[in-house]
């Protein structure tokens, strides 16, 4: 395992990097706001839109990749769901957990280091991921935290849901990408190089805007978080592997999907979780413990599974 530990501690290096200028003040909270505005409609975006021009639709889309992760994710969800509603939660702050067991940090972090860990091929598996989490998994908290409160869901629910998704640059970026792809054009030189320096920006800058953003949390109610934790970094990636062997699963798809589930909580979870005012010290805690541990648990799986990607 050292020689992957080895691999992987440069990224989490520049995330504590990020870390010590947040807690120094030598990057203020408004200077992490802005770089991860930045990272997020810029480099992440450009990124994610070349790898989809370069690739189609039909490549990736694997129907029993979708449905070995689908399953995975909802038998985590319901089994933190269903813990957190023997501890007497709400029905909200039952499924915000949920929400952060199977919210990884796919698109800040997975996507620059397990392309750059794994080859370009594991963009396509990467980009399936992170297009279930944004999509299904982020709609499915707001339409139950919103249902919980209000008693009904409505049809303007789902065009603020709607809207969202088509605001999301990544969602945008991978769309646009898919359907240059279909249309059997190549990208101009000029075109795919500024895409790639671009691109090339995302991985140092995300990795540092997530260091940065931990930087102002504190941790509280270690108990519940570290469970929350647990389940993201163990029990996801450990349900996904035997869901992918299930559905029989190509073994490198499956590899990089395996890998893509044992990344940290997301740091958009604790946007939600302030947004809806739902237990957003306890996600916050969540984010940064996940982060940490993430350091030996992330390369623990990744050796695992490089027989199955055979790049390690």
């Amino acid at each position: 395992m050292l020689p992957i530990l080895l691999k992987t501690l440069p990224f989490f290096a520049i995330i504590g990097l990020g870390f010590w200028a947040g807690r120094t003040k030598f990057f203020s909270s408004e200077a992490t706001v802005f770089l991860t505005k930045f990272v997020f409609y810029f480099p992440l975006s450009a990124m994610l839109f070349r790898f989809a021009s370069n690739l189609s639709l039909a490549e990736i889309f694997e129907p029993r990749f979708v449905a070995a992760y689908l399953l995975a994710s909802f038998a985590l969800y319901a089994l933190v769901l269903a813990v957190g509603k023997l501890r007497a939660l709400p029905w909200p702050e039952a499924a915000m957990e949920a929400h952060a067991a199977v919210s990884g940090n796919t698109g800040f972090l997975g996507v620059p280091m397990l392309v750059m860990l794994l080859g370009p091929a594991a963009a396509g598996p990467v980009m399936m991921v992170l297009s279930v989490d944004m999509v299904i998994f982020s709609s499915l908290i707001t339409l139950v935290v919103t249902g919980a409160r209000e008693g009904q869901l409505r049809l303007q629910t789902l065009a603020v849901l709607g809207r969202g998704l088509l605001a999301n640059p990544m969602i945008v970026s991978i769309v646009l990408g898919f359907l240059w792809s279909g249309l059997g054009l190549p990208l101009p030189d000029v075109v795919n190089d500024f895409m790639a320096l671009l691109g090339n920006a995302a991985t140092p800058c995300a990795l540092f805007a997530i260091g940065a953003s931990l930087a102002g949390r504190r941790a509280d109610r270690l108990q519940l978080a570290g469970w929350i934790a647990a389940a993201k970094l163990l029990i996801h990636p450990a349900l996904v592997a035997a869901s992918a062997f299930a559905f029989g699963v190509e073994p490198f798809a499956a590899g990089v999907m395996i890998a893509a589930a044992s990344l940290p909580v997301a740091g958009n979870v604790f946007i939600l979780a302030q947004h809806y005012g739902v237990a957003p010290q306890r996600v916050s805690t969540a984010i940064l413990i996940s982060t940490a541990i993430s350091v030996l648990t992330v390369s623990g799986v990744i050796a695992l599974i490089g027989p199955m990607v055979g790049k390690i």
